[in-house]
């Protein structure tokens, strides 16, 4: 039993934190875990009664890199490794069986499993590997720009370049379609987006949790179909790409199982795009908000790997991780009993103070810039590297063929509790 000591977020704090709309709105969110993680880093939630399962809300960056790095006390797999309100819950086990996760993925995996599939495609996604791709992301970063500046001096850079630049980088490494591009995007948008009207296409407001969740189990359904289509082509057919990898892939000399096939394709495809283009769009607007970092970055390159780590802690597309503890064990001094859910915050662990100075400020100097964006420990994000190598040359493409870039109108954020990012942002620009 937790101890009646125990610390208990306030009520408007503990509604924000799973509140898709908090997210859209971001600053005042900041405000709240500010307060929350000043008062105490690991704090319980407690929800009116039966709408969700009580959890810890881990907001403080070092209580937050220490869970993600202890993989055998802290696990993924028990419970729904993403927040969900009961109904949810019990919709996902009426589809699957009993199973809390919709996708069976690297993300909802612990050990032995876990490492036996992640080492499958590990080589592939590491940047020896990657470094035979630049050329081709460095085409199609071309062809991103191409399509801005070809709608004249203004437009929306998330529409014309953040969407569909690493869209079509990912869809080109699995293998992919030109032509299905659209579908995997539509896809991606209602499986992470059925929070927010305008990304769930569902031409709804405010939909009860019981219709987000049939939304985002109809687009997982979608993703499965297409991808049993895929590998069995790849078994015929095998190329030389990761769909191919995961298609014809043995684990302990076995083929592996359909529904791990599906999830290894869903989590590459989808997890693959909807954040780079986030953290992509956040580097732009960054740019676009500060002409000297422009000019100083479009006569020293050297300064890109500093701003593409900045926008990907600034941003934080993926905004939380659950863990649910395997034993009874102590965090940030609280006392964790086994079968306790935890949230790992990451917007709040990535806007701490105490390990970022002035967090809410875009500082791409920072030195040793440990956020949380990717993760820690083996669970950490299998294609950060491919992330930031696209992130790296979409904008030395950017800053190469534009001479100057700034807002035109307010950006417009995500309303999602999971992955966030932006919907619209309006810029204009002038081509050199």
């Amino acid at each position: 039993m937790a101890s009646v000591a125990e610390p208990t977020v306030p009520a408007e704090i503990g509604r924000a934190v799973i509140d898709p709309k908090s997210y859209g709105a971001w600053a005042p969110l900041l405000d709240q875990f500010d307060a929350q993680r000043a008062a105490a880093p690991v704090a319980r939630v407690v929800p009116p009664a039966g709408e969700h399962e009580p959890f810890w809300l881990v907001s403080g960056f070092d209580a937050a890199m220490k869970v993600s790095k202890d993989n055998a006390t802290f696990l993924n797999n028990p419970k729904s490794a993403v927040f969900t309100l009961t109904v949810g819950d019990m919709l996902a086990k009426a589809i699957t069986g009993g199973s809390p996760h919709l996708v069976e993925s690297l993300v909802t995996m612990d050990a032995p499993k876990h490492p036996k599939l992640r080492r499958l495609t590990q080589d592939w996604f590491m940047p020896k590997n990657l470094a035979k791709l630049d050329g081709e992301i460095r085409k199609i970063a071309n062809e991103a720009i191409d399509r801005m500046l070809g709608a004249g001096d203004e437009g929306d850079f998330m529409a014309l370049v953040a969407a569909p630049y690493p869209l079509h980088v990912v869809m080109q490494i699995l293998g992919v379609p030109a032509e299905d591009e659209p579908k995997m995007l539509f896809l991606t948008q209602q499986m992470f987006g059925g929070q927010d009207e305008d990304m769930n296409k569902s031409g709804l407001k405010n939909l009860p949790p019981e219709q987000i969740s049939q939304i985002v189990a109809g687009a997982v359904a979608e993703f499965e179909a297409y991808f049993a289509g895929l590998a069995a082509e790849r078994r015929r057919n095998p190329g030389e790409d990761v769909a191919t990898v995961i298609a014809n892939a043995l684990v302990d000399g076995e083929p592996m199982s359909d529904r791990d096939t599906a999830g290894y394709y869903i989590i590459t495809a989808s997890a693959g795009h909807d954040t780079t283009s986030a953290s992509s769009a956040g580097a732009a607007l960054a740019l676009a908000r500060d002409p000297d970092l422009f000019a100083r970055a479009k006569a020293d390159r050297s300064l890109l790997p500093g701003i593409v780590e900045e926008a990907i802690r600034w941003t934080t597309p993926v905004q939380h991780f659950m863990r649910t503890a395997a034993k009874d064990t102590e965090l940030a001094g609280q006392q964790i009993a086994q079968g306790d859910w935890l949230m790992l915050n990451y917007v709040a662990a990535n806007h701490d103070p105490a390990q970022f100075p002035d967090p809410r400020k875009f500082d791409p100097t920072r030195p040793a810039n440990r956020h949380l964006a990717f993760g820690a420990g083996s669970h950490q994000c299998l294609g950060l590297h491919l992330a930031r190598l696209e992130m790296r040359v979409l904008l030395d493409v950017l800053l190469d063929r534009v001479e100057s870039l700034e807002m035109a109108g307010e950006p417009s954020r995500v309303n999602s509790t999971f992955v966030g990012g932006f919907k619209t942002m309006p810029m204009r620009w002038k081509a050199v």
